[in-house]
């Protein structure tokens, strides 16, 4: 599981880059996961890029949109170019929508645009590049509307007629593998499609302070299969993901409305505000209070303290 950690100075639950300048894991030819979005604009280069078990050959322009949790790598590559922008769902703050239209991107992930939308693509990473860079006043905001104009943009271009389809086969020569070969196949699917309901149920309004067995029970399953199959799929507990959901909404509700420390401790499902800021303090390493008044200064919220890094990854064995 790869974390992300943007050092200073910008210190943004952000990052982005070309492969040589975000660094070597950034084309890491190991599989592993994420636990932040990743936007990869591949503009050169060949090999195969494998993500969730679907191998894609590299034929470059493509636009690819990696979820938290999917298992992905590159394999054999060789010249790879292009951008990779990095980000929490923190920085979605303010287009909280983004959420849902990155789950869909999600599972049509591999886009290959137009001359006309590459050129488009181009500019605009190329804007968000120099905001990054150059830092001026009120560039958070600045990035986080172009982000938002990209996940616009790339809906557009994603029908299912514009994607690369998988490669037919894998250049051994080996035919489909036996039932066996198929049952985990079918395996690996159904924990995809339990763990994208679960996160779909997780995403609707006054699901916070729901309880892994609520969720379960909804979904048609015990709660140790629903969390062997989300585990697997993304390789995060049910009880992870349900307080991840609840620090984002605390955060935008902070961030972004006048309610007390209580109501918002209410709202995601705390009915003791004491517990509440232990809780929030445990996942963000700042108070509610504290991170309230980080988001109202000049800058706004930037970090998160205990924002998940990319660098030093445990090595397969």
């Amino acid at each position: 599981m790869h974390r992300l950690d943007v050092p200073a100075p910008h210190l943004l639950p952000f990052a982005i880059g070309s492969f040589d300048t975000i660094g070597p894991l950034s084309r890491a030819g190991f599989p592993h996961r994420h636990s932040f979005h990743e936007i990869v604009y591949v503009t050169g280069g060949t090999g195969t890029h494998v993500l969730d078990e679907d191998r894609r050959p590299l034929c470059p322009p493509h636009l690819c949109f990696i979820t938290p949790g999917q298992v992905h790598y590159w394999d054999r590559v060789s010249g790879l170019r292009g951008w990779v922008i990095l980000f929490t769902d923190d920085f979605l703050l303010a287009h909280p929508g983004d959420r849902d239209a990155l789950t869909a991107l999600g599972e049509r992930p591999w886009t290959r645009p137009g001359p006309d939308d590459a050129a488009r693509l181009a500019g605009l990473v190329g804007e968000m590049l120099r905001e990054y860079d150059e830092r001026a006043p009120s560039f958070t905001s600045v990035l986080q509307a172009q982000l938002h104009i990209l996940i616009a943009r790339a809906l557009r271009m994603s029908a299912p007629r514009d994607t690369p389809g998988p490669a037919g086969a894998s250049g051994s020569g080996e035919a489909e593998g036996p039932s066996g070969s198929r049952r985990a196949d079918f395996a690996s699917g159904r924990a995809a499609l339990v763990a994208r309901e679960f996160t779909r149920l997780l995403a609707q309004p006054g699901s916070a302070g729901r309880s892994v067995r609520s969720y379960a029970d909804e979904l048609g399953v015990s709660v140790g299969h629903l969390a062997e199959l989300v585990k697997r799929s993304t390789g995060r507990t049910p009880g992870q993901l349900i307080r991840h959901a609840q620090t984002v909404e605390a955060k935008r509700l902070l961030s972004g409305s006048g309610l007390t420390v209580a109501q918002v401790a209410r709202r995601v499902g705390f009915g003791d505000p004491a517990y509440f800021c232990r809780f929030f303090r445990r996942e963000t390493g700042l108070s509610p209070g504290d991170f309230r008044r980080a988001a109202d200064g000049a800058g706004g919220i930037h970090h998160d303290l205990r924002a998940e890094s990319i660098e030093a990854p445990r090595l397969p064995e």
